[in-house]
């Protein structure tokens, strides 16, 4: 069985259209989505869902809450709504591409320790193709990337220091060893992944990266490893709970270690395309 795919939503009905109709193109019957609404205030973000619930061939659900709950809260409530099931958590931000979630799944099964898997994405930090820690625009043919992902060769799912959180498989196993997000400390929504990531290692969990995946991500470019954004509170927040977070996270972007794995795409890219073709992601360079 898969896991649940959770969408948290808050407004941005363009974008959350864009992921749905990707939703549609990408999940089979048997798969299942909860679609937690945080409160939107666009009055057009209601008939978008309601139109996804009445085309989509898999099983959806849609949790409207009464008040805004913020990102953090959403996604903790959004967990528990689905029972025991694994998740994904996805945001609204994003487009699959077809098999993604097969493939997360494969991944979860090869190893009971895992507790959180990434794909690869056009803007995704640590797991970003094709440059380590620098955001792409969207690709022009994301299904391609998908493709000469899954045809790169056998998947390795090299160890991460963290998930990153626009795509982020959760093991029910772990979240009920560790518990789920922290609402008290992240709450405004930077950081609580990498804290939760960073419990769960404590624990002896792993996280890896679903290297024959990849899920196209719009959000806006970064500031600083694994999206902490400008202000530096959950930053420090990380750093005053795990010292060395920094330390851990810094050597990890200067030993670069899968930076092999990005020249195996970046090659089977190459086959594929019959060349590398640089307007695929516009702006960036070839590793």
């Amino acid at each position: 069985m898969n896991p649940f795919v959770i969408v948290p939503v808050f407004n941005a009905p363009e974008a959350l259209d864009a992921c749905l109709g990707s939703l549609l193109r990408t999940l089979k019957p048997a798969d299942a989505v909860l679609i937690a609404d945080d409160a939107s205030t666009d009055p057009a973000v209601g008939p978008i869902l309601d139109a996804f619930a009445r085309r989509a061939r898999c099983s959806v659900r849609i949790e409207r809450r009464p008040e805004n709950l913020g990102f953090v809260g959403n996604c903790n409530q959004a967990m528990r709504d689905v029972g025991p099931r694994d998740v994904v958590l996805l945001n609204s931000d994003t487009e699959t591409t077809p098999g993604w979630l097969d493939r997360i799944a494969a991944c979860a099964a090869a190893d009971a320790r895992i507790a959180s898997i990434t794909p690869w994405s056009n803007n995704a930090e640590i797991c970003s193709f094709p440059d380590l820690c620098r955001a792409a625009p969207p690709p022009l043919d994301a299904e391609l990337i998908a493709r000469a992902a899954r045809e790169a060769g056998p998947p390795r799912y090299p160890e991460l220091p963290t998930a990153v959180g626009f795509c982020m498989y959760l093991r029910r196993a772990a979240l009920d060893a560790v518990g789920d997000f922290d609402r008290a400390s992240f709450g405004r929504g930077y950081g609580e992944e990498n804290d939760w990531c960073l419990r769960a290692a404590a624990h002896g969990w792993r996280h890896v990266l679903c290297d024959d995946a990849y899920v196209l991500h719009r959000g806006s470019a970064s500031f600083g490893p694994l999206g902490l954004k400008p202000g530096g509170e959950a930053l420090a927040r990380l750093n005053a709970r795990y010292p060395g977070y920094n330390e851990r996270i810094a050597r990890f972007i200067l030993e670069d270690p899968l930076r092999g794995l990005r020249l195996r795409l970046a090659e089977s890219l190459d086959r594929l395309a019959s060349g590398w073709q640089p307007s695929l992601f516009p702006s960036a360079t070839h590793v």
